[in-house]
């Protein structure tokens, strides 16, 4: 199937073509017709499955042939939330990109920059707005926003904004929302809260489902190397010589771990940076941007931080931590191999995380392949020399380890498993 084949109106399929899109993937092929006959959507698909243009495109076009009532003063009649600021942007720039012959005004607004600039837009009229839900409730809370005239309601990654604690602020925003309107609901993973929200959101909603989180994708070439947590950094180092690797992104479970990942590597002489929640928006943006323009090699990125991240021609992921949710793992490497391309993703094993291992090739019902010629083999590493006494950790003090967003500070075992023994239910 083609776009063609779609009913899309002209200039949004010469914007498609123009971005070299000539074929929907399923979630499009699937929720486009159901979008544009105004039905609500219930869409479960993680990043990668091209789902940004399967609710952006139909919405497009339908405020496109709608009548011009509200546009004299430019009232907000789509409404897209979104749990984190890296993702708002990728959706506001696809906006542009395939409403680029439409001319819609849209606008992007989240936290941790000015306002001003952002309160500025809104008084000069807004079509499309793409929010985080703290911005969003804090300029409705000074009266710059008001939801009164929404026709268009998109709840993005709602199981993200459960894990990253937003449920409630977004429980608040849809209490602002006319009854009246077109829903389009987007989740990963439905827990059984996101379930209830789903369900008292949506009227008769058509069920979309791609690409389980339990399945990986089929152009991802996947090995483990079983490695000493010692010996991860000259590991790294080692396979980065392979010039065939031209940008990577590394995973990292803390924030501190990426810091120290980009910062060893930069010492080494490859192009790197790290992104996470301590760093500014400007910095975040210009590291990924950096990225994307190949300036930069090597992005190291904690799992929020990345969810955002949206490239189409990336070749490597690496996972120097194994994340204790065997469900990351899947989001995690779905980052490469898109649209058809191939891709590798290899994953960095010490003793600790072998159980991480054992879940996660549980999830997705198979092994994956282990690398054992490499320079660092598990146990080679030279036992690290007993602290002295002033630098031992003071009694009582937590360990700075990774945090799961609901399990708190898990430094080995496994998360809680709900009484199915998953993590998350799946859809």
């Amino acid at each position: 199937m083609t776009f063609g084949e779609l009913n899309l109106i002209e200039p949004i399929l010469r914007a498609l073509s123009q971005e070299g899109y000539e074929r929907p993937t399923p979630i499009q092929e699937q929720a486009i017709p159901a979008v544009l006959k105004h039905r609500d959507l219930l869409g479960c698909a993680q990043t990668g499955t091209g789902k940004t243009a399967a609710f952006t495109v139909p919405i497009l076009q339908i405020m496109h042939q709608e009548p011009d009532a509200g546009r004299s003063t430019r009232q907000i009649r789509t409404l897209i939330l979104t749990p984190t600021r890296e993702l708002a942007i990728q959706i506001g720039e696809s906006i542009l990109s395939y409403g680029r012959h439409l001319k819609p005004r849209s606008l992007v607004i989240f936290g941790g920059v000015s306002q001003v600039p952002q309160v500025d837009a809104l008084r000069k009229g807004v079509d499309i707005l793409v929010a985080t839900p703290g911005r969003l409730l804090d300029l409705m809370g000074q009266g710059y926003i008001s939801l009164a005239n929404i026709r268009w309601f998109v709840l993005d990654e709602a199981d993200r904004m459960l894990d990253m604690g937003f449920i409630h602020d977004v429980k608040r925003i849809i209490a602002q929302l006319p009854t009246k309107r077109q829903t389009l609901f987007f989740s990963a993973t439905m827990p059984s809260e996101i379930q209830s929200l789903a369900s008292a959101l949506l009227h008769d909603p058509v069920k979309v489902e791609v690409t389980p989180v339990s399945s990986t994708a089929e152009t991802v070439s996947q090995t483990i190397f079983h490695v000493d947590k010692k010996n991860k950094p000259r590991l790294l180092l080692h396979l980065l010589g392979d010039a065939s690797i031209q940008s990577l992104l590394v995973f990292s479970r803390t924030k501190h771990g990426a810091n120290r990942i980009a910062k060893d590597l930069v010492k080494a002489g490859v192009s790197a940076e790290a992104i996470h929640g301590n760093k500014s928006q400007g910095a975040r943006q210009q590291a990924l941007q950096n990225f994307k323009n190949r300036k930069t090699r090597v992005l190291v990125a904690t799992d929020i931080a990345a969810r955002g991240i949206d490239i189409d021609d990336l070749s490597h992921v690496a996972n120097f931590d194994l994340p204790n949710v065997p469900e990351t793992y899947v989001h995690r490497i779905g980052r490469t191999g898109r649209a058809g391309a191939s891709g590798k993703a290899f994953s960095f094993c010490d003793a600790e995380e072998r159980e991480f291992l054992r879940d996660i090739q549980k999830l997705i019902g198979q092994r994956i392949p282990v690398v054992e010629d490499h320079p660092f083999p598990l146990g080679t590493a030279a036992p690290e020399a007993a602290p002295e006494p002033s630098e031992r950790r003071p009694s009582g003090q937590p360990r700075q380890e990774g945090r799961h967003p609901r399990h708190g500070n898990r430094p080995s075992g496994r998360p809680p498993r709900t009484a199915t023994g998953r993590s998350w239910p799946r859809c």
